[in-house]
């Protein structure tokens, strides 16, 4: 149990990643934007005639400095998409889209709340016994000012309701939402309420909040002292971030008002008060004591440590360790990656360890007491240092202190790493024993053993998923095939050898047909075709191409006669519908029963109508997808055949599935191999769940376009789940008018 949450936090702490990765980029435009259209900057150093006012130049930063301030401003909406991402195990994507939709449901609910309540008054104003700052414009919505703390609510929220619900199979008549396409729809329900449970917890959760952060800012020196020893403390094992990004972000780090508005977190507090430089004499320090002692130790202290180890190294191998030192150090002093530098004696020596965590702790602590106030976007490199350090000037950020301090320190690492090594003989780099390599180490490395252990154990567990194998077999082996995709209804795979594949054996995963189309293959299952799509691609990812060829191979010649045989008996006489199973049941009733009911659909469309075996497709021909009849339209406007529900609208609009009153499920697809249209030409006027009377416009179409980019208009219109003892009866075979009957559903007695 401990186990798996400390592996739940640590991809908490990795999925902050993706968002914190674009700070520096932010930071940097920020921060020349800021620098070099600060007045005072301008003249003190003589540049008006290159970065005056109505300068190319000038124009160039100021834009510079908005963008910076605008990914700073909408951070809780970055951190929503990006946890969101990090946590999604598949189909990232759709978890990314489906952060985005809840993030705005909560926050609208939220809005609605305080409006219900009278918070928000109806002019849009806030009412006057709300606390200032507590109430904030949030991508233009007014809600209660929950920061970062927001969006990873948000995040984590979703990552989990993706990963539970992605591949679920719902019944039949609502198989379409099945899959990836829940995901959204479970998000915004769950985030309906959850906006709703926020406006009444929040204000709760923020006093506690406020009350973590005076744990550290109501202590003094002594807090910012116990927030670096704890930082650094956390590094081997990947929690840091989990840790420190609620004080650089959050209420948790202090609240300031910058230029008339409320900031709340470290890291915010400098930015804005960067904005308004112009305006501010000094930097706050206690606004960035949480990171303002990182230029001490990784610029100095750190590289006083890399040559400590340097010294102490065999005078064989100091070449070799010296070069691997350098690069880390380097890398710890320009970009403030200490990873290289730390693991490299973390692992072998555990005190050095200990000795830096106090150090840097000690770091954080000394310049909040010197009211060093150097900002920073990501780490302590000397980039983020000239930035935002040097540029800002002394006045500002006291950044000249940062230069003896770091001496001293640099003294420090040197002298108690160099005593400590010698004195315990610690394998550091360059003393390691003759017969093992000189490297530096990694977390990799320690957990290299227990990874192996790990993966033993899951390969041990692990199941096969039988379907996706059989249906890869039947492509012919992962080596063949190059594409997956699907539609509403179908598998579709692009194969390298057509002649590979094995319909008998795809048809065995339960497929209702197979449609070859060059290298194109269609395998019909339905409306639950995502969760199979998505299952096959995990599936794919996991094997290995020689492994999949051999199966494929293995199973082509054993039995590829004889598939080719069934296949043949069961696909090639399409104008007879012969592969429609529940038809032929129905037949069989017919030929010697009346039937007990009958349902009457009628046309959606004014045109052509046929029966389903003259349909220009393969699959609707021989009845794959479902019974019915075809009408080639000679007008452009789709209506509900009967009174009923949109069960749902494909997303390029091509198609979308119905279910009448009395209990039918249908799908209406327009045209042929529309899918490839991308939406262009269809105008649909309904949305899924929408309740319809017999004749409601669903559709309009453009058929000039249609007609000149899709092979044919002609629009099967099918029953999807007919049962053994129902058969189709075409009524009209001919011109027919929207409303008219088209076909009847007869039901006979079992």
């Amino acid at each position: 149990m401990k186990d798996k949450i400390f592996g739940v936090l640590q991809r908490v702490g990795r999925s902050f990643m993706l968002p914190i990765a674009i700070l520096p980029v932010a930071g940097l435009l920020l921060g020349l934007g800021s620098s070099f259209t600060n007045t005072t900057t301008i003249e003190t150093y003589g540049l008006q005639w290159l970065l005056g006012d109505k300068t190319i130049l000038h124009a160039l930063l100021v834009i510079m400095n908005a963008v910076g301030s605008a990914i700073f401003d909408n951070l809780p909406l970055i951190f929503a998409v990006g946890v969101a991402i990090g946590m999604a195990k598949k189909e990232k994507e759709v978890s990314a889209l489906s952060a985005v939709i809840a993030y705005f449901v909560m926050n609208v609910s939220i809005n609605a709340m305080l409006k219900i309540s009278g918070k928000i008054l109806a002019d849009g104003s806030i009412a006057k016994d709300v606390l200032d700052g507590t109430i904030t414009s949030v991508c233009g919505i007014q809600s209660l000012q929950m920061g970062v703390f927001g969006g990873i609510i948000v995040g984590l929220g979703v990552a989990a309701l993706h990963n539970r619900f992605y591949k679920i199979e719902l019944p039949n008549a609502l198989s379409f939402f099945g899959g990836t396409r829940f995901v959204p729809i479970i998000s915004t329900v769950v985030y309906l309420f959850v906006g709703i449970l926020m406006y009444f917890i929040w204000p709760t959760v923020q006093n506690g909040i406020y009350a973590l952060g005076g744990v550290v800012t109501g202590t003094g020196y002594f807090g910012t002292l116990l927030f670096g020893i704890i930082k650094r403390a956390l590094i081997p094992f990947g929690l840091h971030h989990v840790f420190y990004m609620p004080f650089w972000q959050t209420a948790v780090g202090g609240t300031m008002e910058v230029a008339g508005h409320m900031v709340e977190g470290g890291q915010n507090i400098f930015f804005a008060q960067l904005a308004d430089s112009a305006n501010i004499t000094h930097f706050s320090a206690d606004a960035t004591r949480y990171f303002s002692g990182e230029f001490i130790f990784m610029i100095f202290g750190l590289p006083g440590a890399a040559l400590a180890m340097y010294k102490c190294a065999k005078p064989e191998k100091k070449k070799q360790a010296g070069s691997l030192l350098l690069s880390a150090t380097l890398a710890c002093m320009f970009t403030g990656i200490t990873e290289p530098l730390e693991f490299s004696f973390l692992f072998v020596a555990p005190a050095l360890f200990a000795v830096q965590v106090v150090l840097a702790g000690s770091a954080y602590m000394i310049a909040h007491i010197l009211n060093i106030a150097v900002g920073l976007t990501f780490s302590g490199g000397l980039l983020d240092f000239f930035l935002f350090g040097i540029l800002q000037g002394n006045e500002k950020t006291s950044w000249m202190l940062v230069i003896p301090v770091g001496i001293v320190y640099f003294l420090l690492y040197y002298f108690i790493f160099s005593f400590l090594i010698k004195k315990f003989d610690f394998k550091t780099p360059g003393r390691e024993d003759d017969d093992t390599e000189t490297k530096l180490y990694t977390k990799a490395d320690v957990n290299a053993r227990k990874a192996a252990r790990d993966t033993k154990a899951s390969d041990d567990k692990s199941t096969v998923d039988e379907l996706s194998q059989t249906i890869s077999r039947g492509l012919g082996g992962k080596a063949n095939i190059s594409d997956v995709d699907c539609c509403a209804t179908r598998l579709r795979i692009t194969v390298i050898d057509p002649d590979k594949v094995n319909d008998a054996l795809i048809k065995s995963t339960g497929a209702s047909g197979v449609v070859h189309k060059g290298q194109c293959v269609q395998i019909i299952y339905g409306p639950r075709v995502t969760v199979i799509k998505s299952d096959l691609e995990d599936y794919l990812s996991s094997v290995t191409e020689e492994h999949f060829e051999d199966d494929a191979a293995e199973n082509n010649t054993a039995g590829a006669d004889e598939a080719k045989n069934e296949n043949a008996a069961l696909t090639t006489d399409s104008n007879t519908g012969a592969s429609n199973i529940a038809s032929d049941k129905a037949q069989e009733f017919a030929d010697t029963k009346e039937p007990t009911s009958t349902v009457i659909i009628s046309s959606p469309m004014t045109g052509i109508a046929a029966d389903l075996s003259t349909a220009p497709d393969e699959a609707f021909a021989s009845k794959m997808m479902g019974d019915g009849a075809v009408v080639t339209p000679e007008e452009g406007v789709v209506v509900a055949p009967e009174d009923g529900t949109v069960l749902f609208v494909f997303d390029t609009k091509h198609a979308l599935g119905f279910t009448t009153d009395s209990g039918i499920g249908m799908i209406i697809h327009v045209g042929i191999d529309t899918v490839k249209l991308d939406g262009k030409g269809f105008d649909v006027k309904v949305e899924a769940g929408q309740k319809v009377k017999k004749g409601d416009v669903l559709m309009k179409l453009d058929l000039d376009y249609l007609k000149a980019n899709a092979p044919s208009v002609t629009t099967p219109v099918i029953c999807t789940e007919l049962k053994d003892n129902q058969k189709i009866r075409l009524i009209t075979d001919g011109p027919i008018k929207a409303g008219e009957p088209l076909y009847a559903v007869d039901t006979y007695e079992k």
